[in-house]
């Protein structure tokens, strides 16, 4: 009875230390390192660059005003600056997303900058 009492308590231990490791390893999440230049310009447009700070090609988009411009940024580069149409946006209707282009094929067939 002794053993069975022992094997159960160790068994216990293990799926409680399985489980407090998992946690660790969910947040383990490797995203893109990018760098994002919002600027408003002279004649008060508003204006939005990405340099890829990662030795991987990344699959990229700006969104002005839900507008997508969907192109490839290359390993330590930085794009054009992308400019909005009208002076009344601001920068917060500026979005931006970078992901690995492995995880996204179908944005080979844009431009690269």
């Amino acid at each position: 009875m002794l053993v069975k009492r022992t094997i159960l308590k160790i068994m216990h231990n293990k799926i409680f230390y399985l489980m407090i490791a998992s946690l660790f390893t969910v947040g383990a999440y490797a995203k893109p390192l990018i760098t994002v230049h919002k600027s408003i310009d002279a004649n008060k447009f508003a204006q939005v660059k990405i340099t890829n700070e990662t030795i991987q090609e990344l699959a990229c988009y700006v969104a002005i005003d839900g507008r997508k411009i969907r192109f490839r940024l290359l390993p330590h580069r930085t794009t054009r600056w992308f400019k909005a149409n009208d002076t009344r946006f601001v920068l917060s209707a500026i979005s931006t997303w970078c992901d690995f282009i492995e995880l996204y094929p179908n944005f080979k067939k844009f431009k690269a900058y």
